[in-house]
């Protein structure tokens, strides 16, 4: 292994390690809901963004209608488009790299990549970190979800505190800036409003109107 990719492997590992640590915690949330071993596999395989996954599995379990469930995850992950711009030039040129590239471009994998400076650099950290990720997020979910359909109801073991917890750690490296937090505060309090009156899923969507208040902030900053 080359020096530029072995000096960028420590850190890619770790962060697939810690992500892994939620991916078991969806699985058991998955096997909660009412998915099977296969299913939570399937979506952690094809969606891949544990933000979402949370969301849509958690609307679905409370009832949410399948477009409902479907536009939450979708709103969550409009990020990914800034991100996929932005990582162009690193993932390459070729069809075959952008494709495979797409489904790496998350949190992790863009922020390794932007750190560097070095296109070589780069590049290595984007897809050791993407595919680390990948890698111990699917095996945890699988290992979550075995563990869910043995545990039965998680708050006979107070899992279900985790689900919110792991769920808020992922959307908190998201609020750094004034613009982002105040989106989420502005989409936290519509969706609160909401839930007396709306279906379930209808709330955490209607939250995404609160991207008007992170708009507002940024042009005043």
């Amino acid at each position: 292994m080359r020096t530029v990719e072995r000096s960028l492997l420590g850190p890619a590992v770790g962060l697939g390690l810690a992500v892994g640590v939620f991916g078991f915690s969806f699985g058991v949330l998955a096997a909660s809901a009412g998915l099977s071993v296969p299913q939570a596999s399937a979506m952690s395989l094809l969606v891949f963004t544990g933000s979402a996954q949370y969301a849509a599995v958690t609307a679905a379990a409370a009832g949410a209608a399948l477009p409902a469930v479907v536009l939450t995850g979708l709103l969550l992950n409009t990020r990914c488009l800034a991100f996929g711009a932005a990582l162009a030039p690193v993932i390459g040129a070729r069809w075959s790299h952008r494709l495979l590239g797409a489904q790496l471009i998350i949190d992790e994998s863009t922020a390794l990549a932007m750190a560097e400076r070095e296109p070589a650099r780069a590049r290595a950290a984007f897809w050791l970190t993407g595919l680390a990720v990948f890698g111990f997020w699917n095996a945890a979910t699988v290992a979550g979800a075995l563990a869910g359909s043995a545990v039965g109801d998680p708050r006979r073991f107070g899992l279900d505190a985790v689900f919110p917890a792991a769920f808020v750690a992922l959307l908190m490296p998201m609020l750094r800036r004034r613009s982002t937090l105040a989106a989420a505060l502005a989409g936290a309090a519509i969706a609160l409003v909401a839930v007396p009156v709306a279906p379930p899923g209808i709330p955490i969507t209607l939250g995404a109107l609160g991207v008007a208040a992170g708009i507002l902030t940024e042009r005043r900053a």
